[in-house]
């Protein structure tokens, strides 16, 4: 049974109809990236996904139940989506890295914390390091460990390497391989990025609010 399922959905906001009849079907574990022209309902598919937008008609299914069906926390603790410009919390990293266990009311795990800095190529004494010293590829790099730290079932990304020089992307395209192939995330990736479209197990290319290529598994 696929782990995502989107049947007959479509998006429509003030009179426009951004998305249109899409079907798609993700595996477990698989990486799918999502292709196609600015404006043609990429991120709008995603964040469907995500639960962050609602579609209004069709169904979207996560592990054989509806998400709307979902309580929205529990969903999201195991959906967590990533954006081109990520927000960070507080004043240091230790408070973003903190933060999912602050909401879970656990104890924060220094540890484990420290070994993430590690694995996204940070320095251990980053902890402590102010956030607005972090350059964009580093606050990219916080970001996605902070949404890993409770390892997710699903990570989706939306133009998260967008705008980063070629050595952070690099970095995060390493990253980005480890968390599915080692960690066995699922990744949906929304990119323009000719090399995470080759990296990924599957392409899905929309147009026009349609997917018009890689919807369904073979």
């Amino acid at each position: 049974m696929a782990l995502i399922e989107l049947h007959h959905m479509g998006v429509t906001r003030g009179g426009q109809e951004i998305l249109k009849d899409v079907n798609m079907m993700v595996d477990k574990g698989e990486m799918v990236t999502i292709t196609g022209p600015s404006g043609s309902g990429k991120s709008t598919l995603v964040r469907v996904i995500a639960s962050l937008m609602s579609e209004t008609s069709g169904e979207v299914r996560y592990d054989g139940k509806q998400v709307s069906e979902y309580d929205p926390v529990m969903y999201r603790r195991r959906v967590s989506y990533s954006m081109q410009q990520p927000t960070l919390f507080g004043d240091s990293v230790r408070d973003n890295l903190a933060f999912p266990y602050d909401i879970r009311k656990v104890t924060f795990d220094e540890k484990r914390a420290i070994e993430g800095l590690e694995a996204v190529k940070l320095p251990s004494d980053y902890l402590d390091k102010p956030v607005d010293q972090l350059s964009g590829g580093e606050r990219q790099r916080v970001a996605l460990l902070r949404n890993v730290m409770f390892h997710p079932e699903t990570l989706i990304l939306d133009e998260v390497t967008a705008g980063l020089d070629s050595a952070n992307k690099d970095v995060v395209h390493d990253i980005i391989k480890m968390f599915n192939e080692t960690d066995h995330i699922t990744i949906l990736m929304v990119t323009h990025d000719q090399e995470e479209i080759t990296a990924a197990n599957r392409l899905l290319q929309v147009e026009a609010g349609r997917i018009i290529s890689g919807g369904e598994l073979a």
